[in-house]
């Protein structure tokens, strides 16, 4: 395959060097001159030839093979300047004007959520993720991202990967939340047996391991494997009892930091709507200071949420609903008496929830987002609307990739 040298102008929203011609070549940094060769499907980092000032060690023997990081060879600061002005240059696009807020950055070791690909090679199981753009397997022994627990359950988590392989074309993914409560696993990838599941033996295996690695629950979608404890965490003052695989916030870290700027981007509102609520991660901190009306689709996080109010006694009230917001979004003429909206959307955004918001007499909102793409389009729906777009504040909950989030404050 041909070889030749290029020169890095800028680093792309993936993660990726990009040429002043527009050639993508991972691992590499602005400014920096390296020889690359034409791969499969796209360009692959030979060497470099002069490497950049900001160029570091990555912190993990893995990088570089691993699909899970991108940029763990840039410089800290130099890192998180891009990620904010990718924000910004977001914005621009959109024209959009406001204060961008410095970005808050979650830190190594944090991250509480993963989901880890098995595969079986021999006699041998592998458990890792998966390398960029392949669904070749990267087996780890280390993760700098993720909490320390989940690194040192890896072996007991292969170990209870190698009982899921009965049918031959089962390719399991181990869906690990750390809780307060211990590790909480849900698994998918497991094809069915003619039986309907897993056998007896495979059951009772995977219930022997996790009790040896005391983890708090083991579940196949509905299908409960091993129960310990309920895995639990913290919304504000509140312990809240997971659903199986529920939407929680990556880190701990960076949730409390997004709670933080909520609670305060609703200023002295009394009586508020929180949207796409989850089990509450915004709802509790809400509670502290203002009546809380929260919606969710997930009916078994609103179930956890209502659990979870009795475990908070002293907070507003609470009233929580299931309702499918992408369907029947909360309407306009239900908004009435609220003082501000939270919403908390998926990567599609929310953009016919956007609309009655902006059809609405709220005077505040306060929108996150993990796709600042779809929150420029709501975002603008809101200007459009009369809303002012007081402060953007970007979360680098995702250390070491190109993925950003994002907290805006709205105002009329």
């Amino acid at each position: 395959m041909a070889e030749f040298e290029a020169l890095i102008e800028k680093v792309g929203f993936q993660g990726d060097g990009i040429t002043s011609g527009g050639l993508i070549v991972p691992l590499t940094l602005p400014g920096e001159r390296v020889v690359v060769r034409e791969g499969k499907d796209r360009l692959e980092l030979v060497e470099v030839l002069e490497a950049s000032p900001d160029r570091v060690t990555p912190p993990c023997r893995h990088f570089s093979a691993c699909g899970g990081c991108s940029l763990q060879h840039w410089d800290m600061t130099a890192y998180s300047d891009w990620k904010q002005a990718m924000v910004e240059v977001f914005l621009q696009r959109a024209g959009l004007e406001t204060e961008v807020a410095p970005i808050v950055t979650t830190p190594a070791e944090s991250r509480r959520r993963v989901g880890l690909h098995a595969r079986k090679n021999g006699k041998h199981i592998e458990l890792g993720f998966k390398a960029r753009k392949s669904w070749n397997l990267v087996a780890i022994q280390e993760c700098p991202v993720s909490e320390p627990t989940i690194v040192k359950a890896l072996p007991k988590l292969k170990e209870l990967a190698g009982y899921l392989f009965e049918h031959p074309k089962s390719a399991p993914i181990l869906h690990i939340t750390l809780s307060m409560t211990g590790l909480d696993i849900d698994i998918t990838g497991v094809e069915r047996m003619k039986s309907g599941g897993l056998s007896a033996d495979a059951r009772m295996n995977i219930a022997m391991c996790a009790g040896e690695a005391d983890f708090a629950r083991v579940s196949m979608g509905e299908d409960m494997l091993y129960m310990a404890r309920t895995p639990k965490v913290r919304f504000g003052k509140a312990m809240v009892g997971l659903p199986i695989s529920p939407f929680l916030q990556a880190s701990a870290s960076s949730e409390i930091d997004m709670a933080k700027l909520v609670v305060v981007g609703i200023g002295d509102a009394k009586k508020v709507a929180d949207l796409f609520c989850g089990a509450g991660t915004f709802t509790f901190p809400l509670a502290e200071k203002a009546a809380v009306y929260a919606i969710d689709g997930s009916a078994p996080a609103i179930h956890a949420l209502k659990t979870g109010i009795a475990s908070a006694p002293g907070l507003k009230t609470i009233t929580a609903e299931a309702r499918d917001l992408f369907r029947r979004p909360m309407l306009a003429e239900d908004m009435k008496g609220f003082e501000a909206i939270v919403f908390d959307p998926p990567r599609a955004g929310a953009e016919a929830q956007s609309a009655e918001i902006a059809r609405s007499q709220v005077p505040r909102v306060v929108a996150v987002s993990c796709n600042p793409s779809t929150f420029v389009r709501d975002a603008k729906i809101l200007v459009n609307a009369g809303f002012s777009l007081d402060r953007v504040t970007p979360i680098d909950q995702f250390l070491w990739s190109g993925h950003v989030e994002l907290v805006g404050v709205f105002s009329r």
